[in-house]
């Protein structure tokens, strides 16, 4: 297929759809307490200079919409917060997706389609996520218990609720733990991992050296300043600078992550070394139509195409990508020869490795996808080429807009025509989006 073709599918037939700016914050790895940073506050501090650099004003949008898997009992509907935070005006509508990992790409793809349809011409789409403010979650008996002292009558019935107060009642659990613990298959996202990495022969030392190689990655890109244009900076309250990714460990060697012990299963090869980030960041996008592009003199740098959400087993939710992008690709008669990027969400090293393996196994693709033959390998040289989710973090509802957002600019700066954005969702799913770089 020529690079100049247009990819013939039902969506892409209908409105043009633009992506004509974005940016993103640094993502700040959490460190066993509450960031600096608020959901919103992730999304003000990204959006406000994105929104200072437009040639139209913060409240001609038609919607804004938000991933976001972890919103906060003071900021429900976060995405109507920011928007209002930001200057948007209390007449645009503004909602909050949630589809777990693929809540910013969720929020992308809703964009998309409602300008496509013709129902909008301008939205502000995106995601944020604060996960080291995910809430602390009492077991029932202590809220039991603080149901009874609170409804006691008089000081003989508060001091025979207080006498059955137990220490157990002290030891909460992280709200984040059951988050991403499936609850289907009661399997952790890390299980699911080892799960692929079993049924792929992934070994540890594969996972390794792939963790390893998106650090380095990732530092090579923040020493080349390739990040520079898409990051905006921010200030905390007490005047910290955040300026760049702060989980990149570009000392890693195999050496160094071989000593790390398996986190999900005793003799399994997940490590925090080879997996994602607990990250907080936000990342926004605008998109446009054309009837936006020429009213407001705004400048394209990508088309979005069209996207595709697929479903599996939950056991093996890291498949997500090879369902969705298969599927996208077979609607739009595209091989991987004509994808020039791949932007890969890393959840795991052992889930990305497997994805791979599954494209390329002639059997797996005849007997679970249907196809006629193996979809290809996918060259790592095209793959996930500044580092991904392993290096800089997976804030879960922002993951999605950035992969979207970082392919595009990955595509400019390559001279690349054609990308995927995919990653997998927790719960079963995945999602993937293609586009096309002007």
């Amino acid at each position: 297929m020529e690079g100049e073709d247009i990819v013939a599918s039902a969506r892409s037939q209908a409105r043009p759809v633009y992506l004509v700016d974005g940016a993103r914050t640094p993502f700040i790895k959490a460190r066993g307490k509450p960031g600096p940073f608020s959901p919103a506050d992730l999304a003000v501090q990204c959006g406000r200079p994105l929104l200072m650099r437009q040639p139209f004003a913060a409240d001609s949008f038609d919607q804004v919409v938000l991933g976001c898997g972890n919103q906060l009992a003071g900021e429900m509907n976060v995405a109507r917060v920011a928007a209002l935070r930001l200057g948007c005006g209390v007449r645009t509508p503004a909602w909050t997706v949630h589809r777990n990992c693929g809540s910013g790409m969720q929020a992308i793809d809703d964009a998309f389609r409602n300008i496509a349809h013709g129902d909008m011409d301008l939205v502000l789409a995106g995601g944020t996520e604060s996960l080291s403010r995910a809430p602390l979650i009492v077991a029932d008996d202590a809220t039991e218990w603080l149901a009874r002292l609170r409804s006691a009558k008089g000081a003989a019935a508060r001091a025979a609720a207080f006498a059955q107060f137990e220490l157990s009642f002290l030891s909460p659990e992280i709200a984040l733990k059951q988050g991403l613990t499936d609850p289907v298959s009661g399997l952790t996202m890390g299980q699911t991992a080892e799960v692929l990495a079993h049924r792929f022969g992934i070994s540890r030392e594969e996972a390794d050296a792939y963790a390893m190689e998106s650090h380095h990655r990732l530092a090579n890109a923040q020493k080349q300043g390739w990040l520079d244009d898409e990051i905006e900076p921010m200030f905390a309250p007490d005047g910290t600078l955040y300026d760049h990714d702060d989980g990149v460990r570009p000392e890693s060697t195999p050496e160094s992550l071989a000593k790390l012990r398996p986190v999900f299963e005793k003799y399994g090869d997940v490590t925090a070394g080879n997996a994602s980030q607990v990250t907080d960041g936000a990342c926004l996008t605008i998109l446009a139509s054309e009837a936006a592009v020429e009213r407001h003199g705004l400048t394209p740098i990508a088309r979005i195409v069209d996207s595709e959400w697929a479903a599996l087993d939950p056991e093996v939710m890291g498949l997500g990508p090879v369902f969705a992008s298969s599927q996208l690709m077979e609607r739009a008669g595209l091989s991987l020869d004509d994808i020039d990027l791949w932007e890969l969400n890393e959840a795991f090293a052992a889930q990305v490795l497997a994805c791979l393996s599954a494209l390329a196994d002639d059997g797996f693709c005849r007997e679970v996808l249907g196809r006629d033959g193996a979809v290809g390998r996918i060259d790592r040289d095209r793959l996930n080429v500044d580092g991904g989710a392993i290096s800089l973090g997976h804030p879960v509802g922002t993951s999605g807009a950035r992969i979207v957002l970082h392919l595009v600019n990955v595509l400019r700066r390559a001279g690349g025509k054609r990308g995927i954005a995919t990653l997998c969702i927790g719960g079963g799913q995945g999602g993937a989006m293609l586009v096309e770089a002007l």
